[in-house]
């Protein structure tokens, strides 16, 4: 039977946990704020349009969610995709609702493999698009990295103080 609510039982882990789901939330309410046309506008991030970001965070989801399912179940039900910038370029000219749904569809698929994976699993190691091998136990705070960053590069009004002082308490304060 699938859980309803995480198996993981480690305070840190669902301390990451809760920053990455609160992460997500927060980009997805800047996201959310853009027109469909403010999506292609530019974006704090250097040659990137706020929709290279959005794409960006649907394949970063994606990728740690077929990673930890690897983990939890020895196969992926998607073929592994090739992350990187030509995927993120090819997904900046997605359709507006194209590319809200990649980040929400992803950000659910992620967040239901990290509920249901087994205690014993927490400890595998992965490879996830920013480090490479990683224990899962990494991936929560990896994930809120990404997301409350990505928040801030969507450059539609989220501030550093935004962020919660776990957040930046983590981060190099020149971001």
């Amino acid at each position: 039977m699938v859980a309803r609510t995480d198996l993981v039982t480690d305070p840190g882990i669902r301390s990451d946990l809760l920053l990455a789901r609160r992460g997500t939330a927060y980009f997805s309410r800047k996201l959310n704020e853009l027109s469909d046309a403010e999506l292609y506008g530019p974006s704090r991030v250097p040659g990137w349009s706020r929709a290279h970001v959005v794409a960006h965070v649907g394949y970063h989801a994606r990728e740690l969610a077929g990673a930890i399912e690897l983990a939890r179940t020895g196969a992926r039900s998607d073929p592994e995709v090739a992350y990187g910038p030509d995927t993120v370029d090819f997904g900046a000219t997605l359709p507006p609702s194209a590319l809200r749904n990649l980040h929400a569809h992803a950000a659910v698929h992620l967040n239901v493999e990290w509920r249901d994976l087994p205690l014993e699993r927490w400890e595998r190691v992965v490879t996830v698009p920013e480090s490479g091998a990683e224990k899962v136990s990494r991936t929560p705070w990896l994930r809120a990295r990404e997301v409350w960053l990505a928040a801030l590069d969507l450059d539609n009004g989220a501030r550093w103080k935004d962020l919660p002082v776990q957040v930046r308490e983590r981060l190099p304060s020149t971001v």
